[in-house]
């Protein structure tokens, strides 16, 4: 029996995700809720388990490939045989796409419509009607509440913008481009990567054709465009398309660069009394609760500390509207071998230090894992950043939207520092706090980072 591999829907706002790598091969046993293969979405990574055990007889998308939830990406032979053609043969839409390029006029390769309209800002808005992905209901203007802030904060009028997500969904990919161009509803940016498979040929013509008039930085664009999913060498450097995470996060990060107001401030912490008290305690926390103590759960009770006395940065922007958030969730940065995740603790405010640390290690766990659910990265009301793990001094990071503040941690280490003028040896740290000038001040940012610093310095909260 010939049992069908679809692409889930990994949360309420996901319509699509990436095949980041196939685990199995064709041919393979797979054991059902075994890992299958790996994904991406505009959430979290995630590995997907075999929907049945037997043997993988298809796999009908291939890595690199974005589609729609709900679209056959595989069959499996339950019955263990690899042999016999599988009744869903007719492919949904992951086949179509390669073919869109070549015949314009078939009704199927709808993604190649939206090429000729990219010179002229104006021509999408007459080429609306038409669907611009694959199969799906052609209802119009589906769009999340992220995706209809972006645009009415760059004045983007949703009925003209042609949306590349499922059904004609306007995914927040589709927006950045359009912001990027200047505002003007324009071609959405996949038909580039699903139209260029006459690219082939030209490989070896790239270097001498891009030299002459090209940027380095452009000609690295052309090449990773023509050819997607392969690392290419040219001389003394080499060509690396970026992963789907990798994509992800620079479109976050620009997108924060370019809505909030980024200001910056610093400050110095003593942190003597929480490394003594830790290194007192840290055995005999992890002998008697089985799980290692870090200095990042006395920094997360010290940031909700600051948030309930300035609740301006527990807050997000909509529009003219500051949204003061009740609950106190904090994103804590992880970082991975393939790029970056923000993981959250819900209601910190309500956790003492052994409640945060459990969370912390169980959603970093599952974050390097790729067990994460796409609710554990979402609904953050302030961030902090570790930078100092790795050694900085401190860093200036970018806010993590739709957060106005993110709390950035230096390394600790003792340094000799003036204490009633004598000189002495302290374990300090520095911070920084990067906020969002359209909602806070100087003033209350450098009451927050003083406010953490006086609840660090004399902590009081037991931790055993």
């Amino acid at each position: 029996m010939a049992v069908d591999i679809v692409m889930p829907q990994m949360g309420e706002s996901i319509f699509e995700g990436t095949i980041t790598k196939w685990l199995k091969k064709p041919g393979d046993k797979v054991e059902r809720d075994e890992p299958l293969f790996e994904i991406s979405t505009d959430k979290v990574d995630a590995e997907i388990p075999s929907p049945s055990a037997g043997v993988l007889k298809e796999i009908k998308v291939g890595e690199g490939q974005t589609v729609p939830i709900q679209t056959i990406v595989g069959v499996i032979d339950a019955a263990g045989s690899a042999a016999g053609a599988p009744a869903s043969a007719p492919a949904k839409a992951p086949a179509p796409a390669p073919a869109a390029a070549k015949v314009p006029a078939a009704a199927t390769p709808a993604p190649a419509a939206p090429r000729p309209a990219a010179p002229a800002p104006a021509a999408p808005v007459a080429a609306a009607p038409a669907p611009s992905s694959s199969s799906s209901t052609g209802e119009r203007i589906h769009s999340s509440p992220l995706v209809r802030r972006m645009a009415k904060e760059h004045g983007i009028d949703l009925s003209a913008v042609e949306g590349t997500g499922a059904g004609g969904r306007i995914s927040k990919q589709d927006i950045e481009a359009l912001i990027a161009a200047g505002g003007a509803p324009a071609a959405a940016p996949p038909a580039t990567y699903s139209a260029p498979a006459p690219a082939a040929p030209s490989r070896p013509a790239p270097p001498p054709a891009s030299a002459p008039g090209v940027s380095g930085g452009q000609a690295h664009v052309a090449l990773e465009t023509a050819v997607p999913r392969e690392k290419m060498y040219f001389g003394n450097y080499e060509v690396q398309p970026m992963s789907t995470m990798r994509q992800r996060i620079a479109e976050h990060m620009v997108a924060s660069k370019r809505v909030s107001a980024h200001v910056y401030s610093v400050d110095e912490i003593d942190m003597t009394k929480v490394a003594a008290l830790r290194a007192k305690s840290k055995d005999e926390f992890e002998k008697r609760y089985e799980t290692k103590l870090t200095f990042m759960p006395f920094f997360v009770k010290a940031a909700v500390a600051g948030l309930r006395s300035f609740p301006t940065l527990n807050a997000s922007l909509d529009g003219t509207n500051v949204i003061l958030h009740k609950e106190i969730n904090i994103g804590i940065a992880v970082a991975l071998d393939w790029g970056l995740l923000v993981p959250v603790v819900k209601n910190a405010d309500e956790k003492n230090i052994l409640g945060i640390q459990r969370n912390m290690n169980d959603l970093a766990e599952r974050a390097r894992s790729k067990k994460l659910k796409p609710e554990e990265v979402q609904e953050s009301t302030f961030s902090i950043t570790n930078p100092g793990v790795f050694g900085g001094l401190f860093g200036l990071p970018v806010i993590s939207q739709p957060n106005v503040g993110i709390l950035g941690l230096g390394a600790i280490e003792k340094r000799p520092v003036v204490i009633n003028d004598s000189i002495a040896i302290r374990s300090m740290c520095y911070v920084t706090l990067s906020y969002d000038h359209r909602v806070v001040d100087g003033a209350i940012a450098h009451q927050f980072l003083h406010k953490v610093k006086e609840t660090l310095e004399n902590w009081t909260e037991p931790v055993l």
